[in-house]
């Protein structure tokens, strides 16, 4: 009898346990299958109408960005919508006090996106975790507007930027914008978290961007390299400007995981199939390019030579592995090939000017990242 008192009562630890960690599930990551599911998480969101987020205290503003659109009105009636950020400055967009999960961002930031840079910082740290142009980390690296509609990113008509990433941390928060631009940029912006319990195994957010231009011939492309620790890569972006004229998407993505050394673990197919389309994203009818977006994958984005100035075909393209994410348990890399073709039927190593972010989960400690490009080495021109 006492072995099944001590039995059941195991039992009745590992269910509370269990239980403690779906709710906290719950509180994180809300989707429709548990839509309906009670939770004690809070949700908070910050915004230039509420700059910490706390309850009872939005739309508060006496003056603000609005006061003269707002004067006949007063207070509550849409004073402080928006916040300038003047050339050089970093502004803070919010800093939270764990535990909890940021659940979705929305931001719509005037000026060139490339001089924009979105960084995030996670408990307390001194280097940040998410370190990306604020045009590139929503997919749109080319400073121009496209409509993506996929799970974890949407951008929506007028340039509304939104991330659905989910981010949690455990004590704090901190999310910047830095402007490098000569000019000041405007920025609406509405970042939604919860207060919430936090998983043991929940990892953190990471976003790298990286640039060359032009890629040295015969040279492969490095989307991200040096992570340490274990984690999941979630997404890439690319943001792909050609210099040659032809196909340009025969090279293969590699990614190298925990010690592999010459040879890496996964290796794609070519470009368009490892961002789920198929031979050269090609409307056989029209002989176009065909953009499409989708909720993992997408060709969102081809700016045609416009006969004039606008000289060279652009692509931005989005791959998330929600459903597949790519799971590492020590280090990983991930490189690309930029492949086209030449005369007898041969490869032709491109130099195209590459960008790209790269998207993963991990546990803290990271590694430190590479220096960000300077403005000139950012610039799209």
């Amino acid at each position: 009898m006492k072995r099944l008192h001590a039995c059941l009562l195991i039992l009745l630890c590992i269910a509370l346990a269990v239980g403690a960690q779906e709710a906290a599930y719950n509180g994180l990551f809300g989707s429709l299958s548990n839509i309906y599911r009670l939770s004690d998480a809070k949700t908070f969101s910050i915004s230039p109408e509420n700059f910490t987020g706390e309850k009872g205290k939005g739309a508060m503003a006496v003056t603000g960005s609005a006061s003269n659109a707002a004067r006949d009105l007063g207070q509550g009636w849409k004073v402080n919508p928006y916040v300038d950020i003047a050339p050089g400055a970093t502004f803070t967009m919010a800093e939270i006090t764990g535990p909890g999960a940021i659940q979705h961002i929305w931001l719509t930031p005037t000026g060139n996106w490339r001089f924009s840079i979105l960084r995030m910082y996670w408990d307390n740290e001194t280097t940040p975790s998410v370190e990306v142009p604020v045009g590139d980390f929503f997919a749109m690296g080319w400073g121009r507007y496209a409509p993506i509609r996929s799970l974890a990113v949407c951008v929506n008509p007028g340039s509304a930027f939104n991330s659905y990433w989910p981010m949690p941390f455990r004590k704090h928060a901190k999310i910047t914008m830095e402007n490098l631009d000569e000019r000041p940029m405007r920025l609406y912006y509405q970042i939604t978290f919860s207060k919430t319990q936090v998983p043991d195994d929940a990892a953190y957010f990471h976003a790298q961007f990286r640039r060359v231009n032009p890629l040295p011939y015969k040279s492969v492309y490095t989307i991200v390299d040096g992570i340490r620790g274990k984690g999941h890569y979630v997404g890439t972006y690319m943001a792909w400007g050609v210099n040659n004229n032809g196909w340009w998407g025969e090279g293969e993505i590699k990614f190298y995981m925990d010690g592999d050394k010459e040879f890496p673990t996964i290796a794609g197919t070519g470009t368009e199939d490892y961002f789920c389309g198929s031979y050269n994203f090609e409307n056989r009818q029209k002989r176009q390019y065909e953009e499409f977006t989708s909720p993992y994958s997408g060709l969102a984005q081809v700016i045609r030579p416009d006969g004039l100035y606008q000289s060279q075909q652009r692509f931005g393209l989005y791959r998330w592995h929600i459903t597949d994410p790519i799971r590492f348990s020590s280090d990983l890399r991930v490189t690309i090939q930029a492949l086209g073709w030449r005369s007898g039927g041969r490869y032709l190593p491109l130099q195209d000017d590459i960008a790209s972010v790269a998207y993963w989960y991990q546990a803290e400690p990271h590694a430190p990242f590479p220096k960000l490009p300077d403005k000139d080495s950012l610039e799209v021109n």
